[in-house]
């Protein structure tokens, strides 16, 4: 059965693809090698939303579930408290479980329940603790390692976490009771604004993916019309070597999807072994959703074909040659700022339509808007380039060499750069986005971390106990100062107001004098003082007349609740204020509090008779010491594993707003690799186009290093226009993007590290592809058979 015309051309370019000698077969291995490369990275796209996904569903399903109340103890219940701690900036998680009976359900990874005093780990947390790294963090967590945990009690291979079976949880200070594991808790809307971000660096980051894939399908351009050009002279029309030549990118691009699928593979396999911004994924987790994946894998061989056949409108392919070799005609400009003026049509008209309050946005034109305006820059840079070495003369030969190869193909050049131009001017826009949002999502704590860098609350302590607590602090290696002070409430006695169901009630703190002006602001102070602080209502709190209703000089206060829940009565120890005791302001202590009530010195007053006493620990840092943050954690868990210990920040940054920098930060990471290995493909593609070239040149007694820095040339000038045009284009986007949230722009210089990149670029691209210009720059590259 004879096959139709249009299926022999292909069939035809196929072959060609594949048995065209060996420059032909190298040409096709460097497209496969290329499209690969993007297929791989789509195809991790794609993957993205099932790892983010299966992390959520494991994190559900090792949480203990809070979705009804247990009280009673029984056979199966058990309480839990969770004890995260920090050591050298990584976060290790951490739940402590105490049975009520024999009889306690199994952490979710675990094939049984740990013997008290056992814990069970995370091989990433078994691997430090072995290591001598982790001799500081051994010390911490003094249980004997009983079993590893498995991947349905880990959100990653690298997760550091500990389950711990103990015996001193009680009611005072544990997060519940529960009778099983698994428990999804629903998730908030997400802020327009993260909404938009996210939308925005979905573009940015999958957009040179694309990019790429076009280009590396026009690998060899040149060889190919030269065969098309003989196909002609024996007989062909102008339609079957149009035919031919979509056959040969297919079969390029076919290759480079098995290519992809190979790499995407193996990258799965090691995924685990690998962390990106804190994020990896058990390999399991690194599937890609079917439909993404189709439609990635489907546009890769209709962008080739369309890609192929567009090429080939501006070139004429006769039998006796191609008519490239005269000059070019000039690009056209209009189109191209048509689909910029496009972009900007749809973008435009959305400024101040994502409300501050609100949780969603008009997707559709801001992802056509971005498009639009990216792939406008694209295509406007090959008119740059083309208009930027038109007028350049004269320089060293290195100079002119690499300027006429521009002159007389600026596209290739071109072509190779439009990756680096879409990833930067989207960095550029993205940057200008997270430093408007950065203070709408980073708060101010109001804490002074230069006062206290740790604070450590530790329960039911008298003073004496407090003083020695701060006193085995301050011999920790690495404590500049350590502050104590004691905790507690004070009551007015007597019987409820009417219509009232509580005592009037203030805060009491017990401790020196330095310790106490944290909190206050104190004329003078010796043991035996008492001031009453007052917070003239700041920060939303008591005003001060609730306080001075219990707490003022000469008045009886009780130190226990007077009106206890029924079963729960005890004698009321009741204490006097001085009648000196003096009225002093509240200041904010180092986390940023205003406190208020009673502030008495360790001798006016006997801390036995408090209700529930609470030794707060303030530990300021001696920052020449290594790892003294984390000798602290040790002294704060060994005095009591269940101690409060946080660090003190004078910011905090919103979850959601973390998680999605997280995001962009990988993104952006791996296209930017994407990119540069792009661009040394692409470079070196370049170079075997030119073999004979280059060998000529040697041979006439051309220096190597000319010619090497010829070939830096070649990149540095497509790049510093790319840039150039980035930068215009990236701020730009920018303001577009910030209007359509009422955003201002909050640093015109973020361009800065782009470029840094850029240069960084230039140099890595020409170092790479040295040792292959020296092998191409020999004699025998004269050669021909």
């Amino acid at each position: 059965m004879r096959l139709p015309a249009r299926v022999r051309g292909l069939a035809l370019g196929a072959r060609f693809a594949v048995t065209g000698g060996r420059p032909g077969l190298l040409r096709t291995l460097l497209t496969a090698t290329g499209v690969g490369f993007g297929v791989a990275l789509l195809l991790l796209a794609a993957s993205l939303p099932n790892m983010l996904f299966q992390r959520e569903v494991r994190e559900s399903v090792r949480a203990v579930d809070g979705s009804r109340e247990v009280t009673a103890p029984g056979p199966h219940t058990f309480r839990h408290f969770d004890r995260p701690t920090t050591y050298r900036d990584d976060v290790v998680s951490g739940l402590l479980l105490q049975p009520d009976g024999d009889a306690p359900p199994v952490p979710p990874g675990a094939t049984a329940f740990p013997r008290p005093g056992e814990m069970l780990v995370s091989p990433a947390l078994r691997e430090l603790l072995d290591s001598p790294e982790g001799a500081l963090l051994g010390e911490r967590l003094p249980y004997e390692v009983a079993g590893t945990l498995g991947k349905d009690g880990l959100i990653g291979p690298a997760d550091l976490r500990y389950v711990a079976h103990v015996d001193f949880l009680d009611t005072g200070e544990l997060d519940g009771r529960g009778e099983r594991f698994g428990w999804s808790v629903p998730e908030e809307p997400m802020n327009a604004f993260l909404v938009l971000l996210v939308v925005v660096a979905c573009v940015v980051l999958l957009l040179p993916v694309l990019v790429f894939v076009a280009t590396a399908v026009r690998f060899g351009g040149e060889q190919r019309d030269r065969r098309l050009a003989a196909l002609r002279l024996v007989g062909a029309d102008a339609a079957t070597t149009r035919r031919v030549a979509a056959g040969e990118s297919l079969a390029g691009a076919f290759l480079g999807l098995l290519v992809g699928a190979g790499l995407f593979a193996v990258a799965r396999r090691f995924a685990g072994s690998f962390t990106v911004w804190d994020v990896n994924a058990f390999p399991s987790d690194v599937v890609p959703m079917p439909a993404l994946a189709a439609l990635a894998l489907a546009a890769v061989p209709v962008a080739s074909v369309v890609v192929t056949l567009v090429a080939l409108r501006g070139v004429t392919i006769e039998p006796l040659g191609v008519v490239r070799s005269a000059a070019p005609r000039r690009r056209r400009l209009w189109w191209r700022l048509l689909l910029l003026a496009a972009g900007a049509v749809l973008l435009v008209p959305l400024t101040g339509r994502v409300p501050a309050t609100g949780t969603g946005i008009d997707t559709v034109p801001v992802v056509a808007g971005t498009v639009l305006f990216l792939i406008g820059l694209t295509t406007l840079l090959p008119w740059l380039v083309e208009a930027g070495v038109k007028r350049l003369r004269g320089g060293p030969v290195a100079w002119q060499l690499a300027v006429r190869r521009l002159q007389l193909s600026s596209g290739t050049a071109a072509r190779a750069v439009s990756g680096v131009v879409v990833a930067a001017t989207g960095a550029i826009a993205l940057q200008m986005l997270f430093q408007a949002m950065e203070k709408d999502f980073t708060l101010p704590t109001g804490a002074d971390s230069s006062r206290t860098q740790i604070a450590a609350g530790f329960r039911d302590r008298t003073v004496d106990e407090a003083r020695d607590i701060s006193a085995r602090f301050a011999r920790t290696e690495g404590v500049a100062e350590a502050m104590s002070v004691i905790e507690s409430h004070v009551w007015r006695p007597g019987p409820l107001e009417e219509g009232g169901d509580f005592a009037p009630v203030t805060s009491l703190r017990i401790g020196d004098c330095s310790s106490l002006r944290e909190f206050a602001t104190l004329p003078s102070c010796r043991d035996g003082d008492v001031f009453v602080a007052l917070a003239h209502g700041a920060q939303g709190g008591v005003d001060d007349a609730r306080t001075t209703r219990v707490a003022r000089a000469g008045a009886t206060v009780a130190l226990r609740d007077p009106h206890p829940p029924e079963g729960e009565r005890k004698p009321l120890p009741l204490w006097r204020l001085p009648a000196g005791a003096k009225v002093v302001d509240s200041r904010p202590d180092p986390t940023g509090t205003y406190q208020y009530g009673v502030l008495a010195t360790p001798s006016a007053i006997d801390t036995a008779r408090l209700g529930e006493p609470y030794a707060q620990n303030m530990i300021r840092l001696d920052p020449a010491v290594p790892d003294a943050a984390d000798r602290v954690r040790n002294t704060a868990a060994a005095i009591d594993p269940t101690a409060r210990v946080k660090d003190v920040e004078d910011t905090e940054r919103d979850a959601a707003f973390s998680s999605v920098r997280t995001g962009v930060l990988v993104g952006s990471t791996l296209t930017m690799l994407l990119v540069a290995a792009s661009l040394l493909v692409t470079t070196l593609e370049q170079l075997r186009d030119r073999k004979r070239l280059l060998s000529s040149l040697v041979a006439f007694g051309t220096r190597r290093s000319t010619l090497a820095l010829s070939v830096l040339w070649q990149t540095a000038v497509p790049i510093a226009l790319g840039l150039a045009l980035a930068v215009a284009g990236g701020l730009g986007l920018g303001v577009v993007l910030l209007r359509t949230g009422g955003q201002r722009v909050q640093d015109w210089w973020v361009f800065l590290p782009v470029l840094g990149i850029g240069t960084a670029l230039i140099a890595l691209v020409t170092l790479l592809s040295m040792p292959a210009l020296w092998r191409l720059m020999r004699t025998d590259g004269l050669r021909t058979e």
